[in-house]
């Protein structure tokens, strides 16, 4: 086995303790990463606090990771020693089903393996990036382009992905109107992704205060939800809304912002239920939908489109003791906009 150092939670309260964990010796087309840099999601804090089900503590959470290649098996192909990759929220599935066929591993019908919180093919509760290295078969890891620098690669393995996915499987393009809701860690890279797809963007947030960074960002319009006029102006405006908020709102609301055919897709995961009227749906036929994260062939494609296009997240670099501060202040949405733990801090007290 090979060890690594790790920040875990060990109940559902926390706080982050350093501790030790193994990683499983390499089989033939796993590779070795050291791990350099990993994002905090909202979805680390919903898992570890067991609000999405049952958890197996020590947790150790993490699943937008950045590092670099320092051993590989003996049949490895993809990768070799010193290479920029990174992991993103799983690390393996069935191979086998429908779905991994047509490179949907996170649709898998066996299910898929999650970074952290699953266990996997060996019979290890899988855990995650905060933490020194980690073991991941090669057809579960990425390449970092040249383009994109480590720290802000990190994010764009959950952040990135899970917006860039159902903006292209919606047909984010010229011509398209389309909603945000929420200018957070998903929200703000929803409107550049969106913006470099060449679609017009508005941002809906509760207020105005994030304005001048949601214009800055490339969104072309910003409406504050806490005045009713807006959803007054805005009817049947969107041909697509991505609703990126992890909080509970009047979704028939805002499916009264869409055009006929419109979409809403849900990517945050909001813990309790988001009720809907089937008359907000029927007389536009309009539909509500959700997206998960994006299979490793269009992990890989946003990132090269991202490097292309000049697309990062905007980041606070912060050290391991910070992780419990950090996480206070994701649930306060005080943060812009993504937490990146720098993992060279793991040992600091």
């Amino acid at each position: 086995m090979i060890s690594a150092n790790a920040r875990a939670v060990f109940h559902s309260e926390g706080p982050f303790k350093l501790t030790e964990i193994e990683r499983r010796d390499l089989q033939p087309h796993d590779v070795l990463i050291e791990i350099k840099y990993a994002g905090i999601c909202h979805s680390d804090i919903h898992s570890a606090r067991g609000e999405w089900g049952p958890v197996q503590y020590p947790f150790v959470p993490g699943h937008e990771i950045a590092g670099i290649v320092t051993r590989v098996g003996s049949e490895v192909t993809k990768y070799a020693v010193g290479d920029r990759v990174g992991v993103g929220c799983m690390v393996d599935s069935c191979g086998e089903c429908v779905h991994c066929h047509r490179g949907e591993e996170q649709y898998c019908l066996n299910g898929m393996t999650g970074t952290y919180g699953s266990v996997d093919r060996y019979g290890q509760y899988t855990q995650g990036g905060y933490s020194t290295c980690i073991v991941v078969t090669e057809d579960f890891v990425v390449k970092i382009p040249d383009g994109l620098e480590l720290d802000v690669a990190a994010p764009l393995l959950c952040a990135g992905i899970t917006t860039y996915s159902p903006l292209r499987h919606w047909g984010a393009a010229p011509g398209k109107k389309i909603a945000v809701v929420g200018l957070g860690g998903l929200g703000h890279m929803a409107v550049k992704i969106a913006h470099a797809m060449g679609a017009e963007v508005t941002i809906l947030s509760q207020t105005l205060k994030k304005k001048e960074d949601g214009l800055q960002l490339g969104a072309d319009h910003y409406y504050a939800t806490s005045d009713p006029e807006t959803f007054k102006k805005l009817a049947g405006s969107f041909d697509l809304i991505l609703n990126t908020v992890s909080a509970k709102i009047d979704m028939n609301a805002y499916l009264s912002l869409l055009a006929v055919d419109g979409t809403l897709v849900n990517v945050g995961a909001p813990s309790e239920p988001l009720p809907v009227q089937v008359f907000s749906l029927i007389p536009q036929r309009r539909s509500f939908a959700g997206s998960s994260i994006g299979g490793i062939r269009e992990t890989q494609e946003m990132l090269d489109f991202c490097a292309e296009h000049n697309i990062t997240p905007e980041i606070e670099v912060i050290s391991a003791k910070l992780i419990d501060e950090a996480w206070e202040r994701v649930l306060a949405s005080d943060v812009r906009y993504r937490f990146v733990i720098d993992i060279s801090t793991m040992m600091n007290e």
